[in-house]
């Protein structure tokens, strides 16, 4: 019977997962709003502070959308079920091309394609996601864009020796 309880939750955690990445890949946030509890809280990189409540949520929707139009989201590996059996931890890679402003900060587009590999966890409360929290590498996104110039390169150490300069004024 218990082993039963687990693949029913499974299996409602695949539906689950199948339709945020239909929202997603759709650039649907009316889809999104029924994955989320009125009172979200989504914590990603890309902002400075989390979202808050699901109109707040919405509005990086379409941020991310403007500036990728094409962005994809794909999953690698299926989801797990956390011990807890309400937060879940999901595997994603995300792909795009950078097409619109990027707002905030406000860069420019540059053309430039992205592939980014990226874990969500998600903290579920009856059936929605409650809390939301995105875990990848923001400064690889900023230097597949250009943002930041490659490791390594004379761009780099510019920026190092400006950093310093400033440094050594701040104190």
């Amino acid at each position: 019977m218990r082993v039963l309880a687990r693949q029913d939750a499974l299996s409602e955690l695949r539906g689950f997962v199948d339709r945020y990445l239909n929202a997603w890949n759709a650039c649907d946030p009316d889809a999104m709003a029924q994955l989320l509890t009125d009172d979200i809280v989504w914590a990603d990189p890309a902002l400075p502070e989390p979202a808050r409540g699901v109109t707040a949520v919405q509005e990086f929707m379409r941020t991310s959308c403007r500036a990728f139009p094409d962005l994809r989201f794909a999953e690698p590996d299926p989801p797990a079920l956390a011990v807890t059996g309400d937060v879940v931890m999901w595997a994603w890679t995300m792909e795009g091309t950078h097409r619109g402003e990027l707002d905030p900060p406000g860069f420019a587009p540059t053309g430039r394609r992205i592939r980014v590999e990226g874990i969500d966890q998600w903290t579920m409360c009856d059936g929605r996601i409650a809390r939301y929290r995105a875990f990848y590498d923001l400064n690889d996104l900023a230097r597949q864009l250009g943002i930041v110039p490659a490791a390594g390169s004379r761009g780099e150490r510019a920026m190092v020796g400006l950093q310093r300069l400033q440094a050594r004024f701040s104190r």
